[in-house]
């Protein structure tokens, strides 16, 4: 089937430069990603994946804490910033990433 509709949208562009730096190695331009995820949409008959908010581990959930132990751990994250037990944000993301999926 020919190609001839536009879609035209409005992303970020830090999402839009990662993906395609993604797409990139697999040899997939963006427009062609984007086609294989619409079509898809239309084999699956909704969003191909599930979409749902992750699982938040409790060490990190604040919202499942009292008030005591988020205060506890806020004043343990004072230390370890006083004793230089810190590391780089971006490291600390994709060790997250890699132990939480």
């Amino acid at each position: 089937m020919e190609k001839t509709a536009t879609l035209n949208l409005r992303i970020n562009p830090d999402v839009k430069k990662d993906a395609e730096a993604v797409l990139k190695q697999l040899g997939v331009p963006l427009s062609t990603a984007i086609d294989m995820y619409l079509r898809q949409i239309v084999l699956t008959g909704g969003i191909p994946f599930a979409v749902s908010l992750p699982d938040v581990p409790r060490s990190v959930d604040a919202d499942a804490m009292s008030v005591e132990e988020l205060r506890a751990e806020i004043l343990k994250g004072i230390e370890d910033i006083e004793t230089g037990n810190v590391q780089d944000a971006k490291a600390a993301f994709e060790q997250f990433r890699r132990t939480h999926r």
